[in-house]
């Protein structure tokens, strides 16, 4: 199981996060995101887990060319884009200057489900509110669940993620504020368990 972190601000939770078993950790630097971080918050995150485990530059408001520029600058891994702004093209301009992107998007904005379908490496499937921390109904992807790498997230904790993993038996887990204690602000208890029982499963 592939264990995602996102929405990490500082080295202690990305160190807390990679020595729980976390495989990737993501960094969300949309402008309007209770999450946002700075380019110095991203370099402290990207200084503790960099080398250790994916580290994911996610947006869904920064133009897919300046997110990849974003990521070289910094140091990311992958560019997450988010949402149904992106397009083909976006995607073919952000692999001209990064190796790594993936795709993530939700059921109800977009029901293209095979991965790779515009270039991405992984494809992430969220909840119809991105970020809201929502749950939605998963039993629709236990009949259309793709093939390959690909991530469910959306109101994701510790207390469903083992039902999650159950329902649907995707390649990952992608978690954010399902293990907050307020909105952008990570609980190191709540990632260890996590990430726990993700792996558990």
């Amino acid at each position: 199981m592939y264990v995602k972190i996102c929405g990490l601000r500082t080295a202690e939770h990305a160190r807390v996060a990679v020595e729980a078993g976390a495989q990737a950790v993501g960094v969300v630097m949309n402008a309007t995101s209770s999450r946002r971080a700075t380019d110095d918050e991203a370099r402290a995150v990207l200084a503790e887990a960099g080398g250790r485990v994916d580290t994911v530059l996610v947006v869904n408001d920064m133009p897919a060319v300046e997110a990849a520029r974003t990521a070289v600058r910094l140091g990311f891994d992958v560019v997450q884009l988010h949402g149904p702004a992106y397009d083909e093209a976006d995607f073919a301009a952000a692999l001209e200057i990064v190796p790594r992107v993936w795709r993530a998007t939700s059921l109800d904005l977009d029901p293209l489900l095979e991965v790779g379908a515009l270039g991405e490496e992984v494809l992430l499937l969220d909840a119809p509110k991105p970020g809201s921390g929502e749950r939605w109904d998963l039993s629709a992807l236990a009949s259309r669940a793709p093939d390959g790498h690909w991530l469910v997230a959306g109101g994701l904790t510790p207390d469903n993620v083992a039902e999650a993993v159950a329902t649907v038996r995707p390649w990952g887990v992608d978690v954010s504020s399902g293990v907050e204690v307020a909105p952008g602000e990570k609980s190191s208890e709540l990632i260890r368990d996590f990430v726990a029982r993700a792996l558990a499963n």
